[in-house]
């Protein structure tokens, strides 16, 4: 109608009402059928929670028809799931040990990827359901009957009711990012050897949205398989590349091109432009890989003797783009054939690709089986906190017990003040919603068709609120909502919300308590202390690649990594779920200084503690502006430059620096490895450096623009590594830089 404005929900509210349509059709028709239809309530009551826990309490990312193929392949372990849970209820014990297990399982399974880890919780219900009495194996088929049903109705409703708006997949953002390369790589290898501020512009946007942080969760691949762990590293490889193109030092002057790199550069144009293509399911023309190997080969020789500074450093920089842009054309081939493609796989480098998947899980699991893995610390803790309600529930035979488990599941998190706030606004509304209830069951009393009819749009209501409202509003509609399942399932008078909110203050007692006692603080402190070992880790490596540039010797794809390899890539796989964890979870803010008392009989003690309190707070405030996404890129540029220059695509006879080259390298590696350390020092939450800056360039210290008389081009090879590691180190402390703006990679960003 004219004049009337149109309205139309938030973002927020419309995926949640799509996704609330789905689960309350799923688990209202299966529940109806089983319960009115078949006259089956055991089936019912499984069919219902079945739905409800993997679309309601889940929170598997993706599109609807994801979400539906994620559902489907986990059929199979929600059956073995309530077949375990039913055969272990008939003894307290049994069925406690069967908790602590399956809950400690489900959990350390996050370490496989957001679909995991968003499944979990739904898997854990399928276990917490029937592992209460009554013993009833004879029940059994019944059970996996009402389940399957109501997980094959959430399957067809996931896929074919209301779809979600489709996702760019990271195999097209990939895509994307390399059609920016090649425009870079074709722009410098024309005109004036330039990139222009537009394709500048377009690399850096392309890069950044390869970042893990801006990727949807479903698209990240997060996985440890092969293909999932080449997909990573393509979009690594393309966004180092992107930045190497970007900060390509001029062309020097001269008459002949030859000096600008520029076979190289079309080779590098050729192979993102195949790389783009392979990426989209396209059958490459030619074999541009195989020309970038023989035009890096070429460029590996080195300039001609007597080259000038300015040529040595133009060809270093070139040498290291030809080297990401085969490093992203080898990620791809594999991300695209998988195992198939490794005939083109270093042995370092995707040291992966060889590998059967049981054992990338198996390496995956034992990198994160230690208490310094936050996966590893959720998993105890959430295991050990439904075990002891387990056991409470069993020994005290309170009613409804498992609401004491699925209390304790939804309402642990992984800090304290993030649990005592998360109990506080769940207990009101549970409270609430408890009255609602008894208000309910006592004014309709066992009209059952009353409670039959109001189900559906309760459900509706309650999936829409609850994800975007918050957790109060979800307990309250929640408790609405399993209210009036079990009063059609069974007789139910008042008491039924009784029992409701005292399950959920015992449920949420127990998560408080264990969110105490097991690593209360969450990821805050394990983020610094695992990024502190990344940097030092990180300094060792400089040390021993400077230490070998200098003394040369042969080179060759058989040692397959440069030292420390393997140690700094687990701490960095260790930093990084640390920075995770810590992404997601809301950050203390510090209490403000008290104003400026305007009393003049202010003594010596308030001022102190006025000056502690601010000191804590400018602590904090330091904590969360932090750049810990240069922590990890310090982390990746120290294993790609490692690698590059101590691990060549083919055999090579590298002989030792001349003296003044290998003083310089060594002297700057010194300088850049114990910079590494003092930050790590100022990071470590453990150790007791001061929290003071730390200077770390000096004006007085020539080190980067020093050119040794002799010195080859691995010598500015290893001179733009370390100016780039220095780059990220002034990130991560938020000084200036003084080396070329944006080294070693993209912004990086803020938590």
């Amino acid at each position: 109608m004219a004049g009337v404005p149109g309205f139309r929900l938030p973002a927020a509210y419309r995926a949640a009402a799509r996704r609330s349509a789905r689960v309350t059709v799923a688990a209202g028709a299966a529940f109806y059928l089983f319960l009115y239809g078949f006259g089956l309530p055991d089936a019912a009551t499984y069919a219902v929670f079945a739905a409800v826990a993997m679309a309601g309490l889940s929170r598997i990312p993706g599109t609807g028809r994801q979400r539906a193929a994620v559902v489907l392949r986990l059929l199979p372990v929600c059956w073995v799931l309530i077949t375990i849970g039913t055969y272990l209820a008939v003894r307290t014990w049994s069925a406690v040990v069967g908790m602590l297990l399956v809950g400690f399982a489900l959990a350390f399974a996050a370490v496989g990827g957001p679909r995991p880890a968003g499944a979990a919780p739904g898997l854990q219900l399928m276990y917490i359901l029937p592992s209460f009495p009554p013993y009833d194996p004879g029940s059994l088929g019944e059970r996996l009957a009402g389940a399957t049903t109501g997980l094959a109705f959430l399957v067809l409703a996931e896929a074919f009711l209301l779809p979600d708006p489709p996702t760019v997949p990271y195999r097209e953002l990939a895509a994307r990012a390399a059609d920016s390369a090649r425009a870079c790589a074709d722009e410098l290898t024309r005109g004036n050897f330039t990139l222009s501020e537009a394709a500048a512009r377009a690399a850096l946007a392309a890069g950044t949205g390869l970042r893990a942080s801006l990727v949807p969760e479903a698209e990240r691949p997060a996985g440890a398989s092969v293909r999932d762990r080449a997909l990573s590293q393509t979009g690594l490889s393309l966004r180092t590349l992107l930045s190497r193109l970007s900060l390509l030092p001029p062309v020097p002057g001269g008459p002949d091109p030859s000096r600008a790199g520029l076979d190289a550069l079309r080779a590098v144009r050729d192979a993102a432009e195949e790389t783009a293509g392979r990426l989209r399911g396209r059958a490459p023309a030619g074999d541009a890989h195989a020309e970038l190997l023989r035009a890096r080969s070429a460029l590996a020789a080195g300039p001609e003797a007597g080259a000038s500074p300015a040529v040595l450093r133009r060809h270093a920089a070139v040498l290291e783009a030809a080297d990401a842009a085969l490093a992203m054309s080898t990620a791809a081939w594999i991300a695209v054939r998988g195992r198939a493609g490794a005939e083109r796989a270093a042995p370092g480098r995707f040291w992966y690709a060889r590998m059967p998947a049981p054992l990338l899980w198996w390496r995956r699991l034992e990198g994160h089986a230690g208490g310094r893995s936050v996966f590893f610390q959720n998993a105890v803790r959430i295991s050990l906190a439904l075990a002891a309600a387990r056991v409470i529930a069993g020994v005290d035979s309170l009613p409804h017990g498992f609401w004491v488990l699925l209390a304790t599941l939804t309402l642990t998190r992984t800090t304290v003040r993030e649990t005592r706030s998360t109990v506080r606004v769940a207990l009101t509304g549970t409270l609430i919603g408890a009255l609602v209830v008894a208000g309910l069951l006592a004014l309709v009393g066992t009209d059952i068709a009353v409670y039959a009819a109001a189900l559906p749009p309760l459900m509706l209501v309650a999936f829409t609120l609850g994800p975007v409202k918050g957790v109060g509003w979800a307990q309250a509609l929640f408790t609405l909502v399993v209210a009036l399942v079990f009063a059609q399932l069974a007789p139910a008078t008042w008491q039924l919300a009784e029992f409701r909110l005292l399950d959920v203050l015992t449920g949420s007692a127990i998560g408080a308590v264990f969110g105490l006692l097991a690593w209360p603080r969450g990821a805050q402190d394990e983020l610094r202390r695992s990024v502190a070992v990344l940097l030092r880790g990180a300094a060792e490596t400089v040390v021993a690649v400077t230490a070998q540039l200098a003394a040369g010797g042969m080179r060759e794809p058989a040692p397959s990594a440069a030292p420390g390899h393997r140690s700094l890539q687990h701490a960095l796989i260790m930093a990084e779920s640390a920075y995770a964890q810590f992404q997601s979870e809301p950050k203390e803010s510090a209490a403000p200084a008290p104003g400026q008392d305007r009393q003049d009989r202010q003594d010596r003690q308030d001022r102190q503690d006025r000056q502690d309190r601010q000191d804590r707070q400018d602590r904090q405030d330091r904590q969360d502006r932090q750049d810990w996404q240069a922590t990890l890129m310090a982390g990746h540029h120290t294993l790609w430059g490692a690698d590059r220059l101590l691990v060549p695509a083919e055999r090579v006879d590298v002989p030792p620096l001349a003296r003044d080259p290998a003083r310089a390298v060594t002297r700057l590696g010194d300088r850049v490895a114990g910079r590494m350390l003092l930050v790590s020092a100022r990071l470590d939450p453990s150790g007791d450096t001061p929290e003071e800056p730390v200077p770390l360039r000096d004006p007085d210290f020539d080190g980067f623009s020093a050119e040794p008389p002799g010195a080859p081009t691995s010598y500015y090879a290893a001179v733009e590594w370390l100016d780039s590691l220095m780059t990220d180190l002034e990130r991560i402390t938020g000084q200036s830089g003084g080396g070329r703006a944006g080294s070693g990679g993209l912004p990086a960003e803020r938590t």
